[in-house]
């Protein structure tokens, strides 16, 4: 049976063919692969057709595919069980992991999703602060949950407008939105609302618009006002965490927020959340205190034991490992820019850590709306051509490209001859 009759009896059984939207391709257009395995930087479909993978699971996969002390932690634990319904000692690891590794966590709670994790942030930070409001950024994406589901109105900052059906207006009409690396806007919306603002979150490191960084003193002024007003600052650090550093993106930038979230690498692409802060704030989660969440699977043995051997390997290896990698994304940045360049297209980097995204636009965006300013058109055209010549890309513009310590400076060096002869075509 081929890619197409695979393809048709997905699309009769899974809504759209997928079990997540954006695999579907209809950013792109055309035709999603079919995934068999993965080794190293490598993707293969089940035809046998080879892709370097910049997708990379979308973040967790920093050591490459089926990296080899993953895979042991994974099948030593399945030969034990894989799911308990009671505490293990795997969990209290990877917390005091975490703990051990992120500025100013003291305490943490282990979920099954960044989803889960953000959901369980605001509602800490609400019952905490007994605030109801909640400021977010527009192309931050903080999972699927109903009250932050929402896209900016007109304005500085609006009250939410839901973006998805079957998301109640009176959920989202709790989440005022505004420009990412806006700063006066968020100081004029504590200004007139302040004394209601539960919490800010955001991505420190936004990676669901494609990578778009902080500006300088944008996330120290969030930490300043948040403060000031009694709200809490919550860092979703479901992609940058353990991905821009060891220490997140809080530890890049300096900036100590109240709350985390973290996911994806501390899985090492297994189904897996956390979110944590101090003993005060976490004490309220049950059944210490009286916000309530749990999960079945949650803290799930071979989600820990691989998520431990990731965060094992890369510990070991030291700051060398971040610098390492740091250096291939630039090199990538750099060539695609000198590449797109001499062929006279107008193109625009974003790296922070092991993130990066390519725009086809003359300067890096800064917000969402610059973003979305990008020739999308293009960028369909590009993915497509990079995707014929074996270079997997994220099937969207508003998606960002991760590099892993698995790819090679030889890898690089094969992207970018591709992305010659495709710029050649644009």
């Amino acid at each position: 049976m081929d890619q197409d009759q695979w393809w048709a009896r997905s699309q009769s059984a899974m809504p759209g063919g997928v079990s997540s939207p954006v695999r579907s391709f209809r950013g792109v257009g055309g035709t999603p692969f079919m995934a068999a395995k993965g080794l190293g930087p490598r993707l293969f479909d089940d035809e046998g057709r080879a892709y370097l993978d910049y997708v990379m699971s979308y973040g967790p996969l920093i050591l490459g595919h089926a990296h080899p002390a993953v895979v042991s932690a994974i099948q030593t634990q399945a030969v034990h069980g894989t799911s308990f319904g009671a505490p293990t000692r795997l969990e209290v690891e990877m917390a005091e992991c975490l703990i051990a590794a992120y500025p100013g966590l003291q305490m943490v709670r282990l979920v099954n999703s960044g989803t889960e994790a953000t959901m369980s942030a605001l509602r800490v930070a609400r019952a905490a602060t007994g605030r109801s409001l909640v400021l977010k950024f527009s192309g931050c994406y903080h999972g699927h949950h109903d009250s932050l589901l929402v896209r900016a109105g007109s304005g500085a900052a609006t009250l939410g407008v839901p973006d998805s059906a079957g998301v109640p207006g009176q959920m989202t009409g709790l989440t005022l939105t505004m420009d990412f690396n806006d700063r006066q806007a968020v100081a004029e919306t504590f200004q007139r609302q302040g004394g209601e603002i539960a919490a800010v979150i955001v991505e420190p490191v936004a990676g669901n618009m494609g990578t778009v960084g902080p500006e300088p003193g944008f996330l120290e002024s969030l930490r300043e006002l948040t403060t000031k007003w009694g709200s809490l600052l919550i860092f979703d650090e479901v992609m940058s965490g353990f991905r821009v550093g060891w220490q997140g993106a809080a530890g890049r930038f300096g900036v100590e927020p109240d709350l985390v979230t973290l996911a994806k690498v501390i899985g090492a692409g297994m189904p897996v959340g956390a979110y944590g802060g101090s003993k005060a704030l976490m004490n309220w989660v049950a059944p210490l205190g009286s916000v309530y969440q749990a999960g079945t699977l949650s803290g799930n043995p071979l989600a820990m034991a691989a998520g431990l051997a990731q965060l094992r390997t890369i510990s070991a290896l030291g700051d060398g490992f971040y610098r390492d990698l740091e250096q291939r994304v630039q090199m990538l940045a750099q060539g695609l820019r000198e590449r797109a360049r001499r062929r006279g297209i107008a193109v625009s980097t974003s790296t922070v850590g092991g993130m990066m995204s390519l725009f086809f636009r003359d300067r890096p965006p800064k917000n969402f709306a610059e973003v979305q300013s990008g020739n999308d058109k293009r960028y369909r055209t590009y993915f497509h051509g990079m995707l014929r010549r074996g270079i997997f890309m994220p099937p969207s513009m508003y998606e960002t490209m991760f590099v892993s310590e698995a790819h090679t400076v030889q890898n690089i060096e094969e992207t970018l001859n591709a992305a010659d002869e495709v710029f050649s075509e644009l």
